[in-house]
């Protein structure tokens, strides 16, 4: 599979209408809208920064998908 046959699937896959709903449920739970600093505790920090990066890779590769289509 190629890197862009990849991003179609994620564009599909999270555009659908129980991708948006799954994509919501994993913002609001991998903390995509707020702070993940934990200035107590640095690995949890790291940790939720982890999560974080799943959420935004996703919508990395919707929104690049989505950039290549309209250029062609």
């Amino acid at each position: 599979m190629t890197l862009d046959e990849l991003k179609l699937n994620y564009r599909r896959t999270f555009e659908s209408d129980d991708g948006k709903v799954v994509l919501e449920d994993l913002k609001k739970r991998c903390y995509f809208m707020q702070t993940t600093h934990q200035p107590a505790d640095p690995n949890e920090s790291a940790f939720l920064e982890g999560q974080r990066f799943v959420i935004l890779n996703i919508l990395h590769f919707i929104e690049t998908n989505k950039k290549d289509i309209s250029n062609e």
